[in-house]
């Protein structure tokens, strides 16, 4: 028997939308309702509503206007198939890195040197010179991150901060991202690796644990609250 992958959340929510869609519940031009009503219709969490518009966003089917809201397109399509090429939910990405990362960072802590304390701090300057200039400093939050897995020293390990690292590239959450990520954002961003690293220094395992998880979480937060911006509660 040939198996089939997991619908995930984000698209059943967006499938719920586009029946309405379709049923005439919501005309093309009209904007949805806002956030919190469209959640309790559907009895979703506002997180997995706000994965379901970007995903409709991508696929034509609905616009999100700054300040305005969500508003059906004209000939929206209602297939949701292509959506299982959109990636993985954002959210459950972030989630995933804050479980994995925070134990990793715990194994990095027993054998950080002086030298591999400096490159990371160098690496966040590199952020911080970046986002100040405007300039996206993605390649160099990955080396931040990366130098921490490598020096756990599991290669296991490794490989899945890399790779889950890498899914912000995915479509939904690439879109996700051009909502949400400025200079203000970056800037949070950079004090939490800061925060990180001064638990590191201190030779503080546990301290450098909720450091992580807490900037993982921030990460989050301002990915998924970032559609908010745009209008729909």
């Amino acid at each position: 028997m040939k198996s089939t992958e997991p619908k995930r959340l984000y698209q059943s929510v967006a499938a719920q939308i586009l029946a309405l869609i379709r049923q005439g519940e919501f005309p093309a031009g009209e904007r949805l309702p806002p956030e919190r009503e469209l959640a309790l219709k559907l009895g979703v969490s506002r997180p997995s509503l706000r994965e379901a518009l970007i995903a409709l966003e991508i696929g034509g089917q609905v616009e999100i206007r700054m300040g305005s809201g969500v508003y059906v397109r004209d000939g929206s399509a209602d297939d949701v198939n292509a959506m299982s090429a959109l990636g993985d939910s954002p959210s459950e990405l972030m989630q995933a890195r804050a479980a994995i990362e925070g134990s990793v960072v715990v194994l990095a802590a027993a054998r950080m040197t002086a030298a591999t304390l400096d490159r990371l701090r160098r690496t966040i300057e590199r952020m911080r010179r970046l986002a100040a200039a405007g300039k996206s400093p993605v390649e160099a939050d990955r080396q931040f991150h990366m130098l921490i897995a490598e020096t756990a020293g599991n290669s296991v390990l490794s490989r899945f901060v890399g790779e889950l690292f890498d899914s912000r590239h995915d479509p939904i959450a690439a879109a996700m991202r051009g909502h949400t990520e400025s200079a203000q954002t970056w800037t949070a961003a950079v004090e939490e690796h800061e925060d990180v690293l001064k638990a590191l220094q201190a030779g503080d395992p546990i301290a450098a644990q909720t450091a992580m998880r807490a900037h993982l979480r921030a990460s989050e937060e301002r990915w998924i609250s970032g559609v908010l911006k745009q209008g729909t509660d």
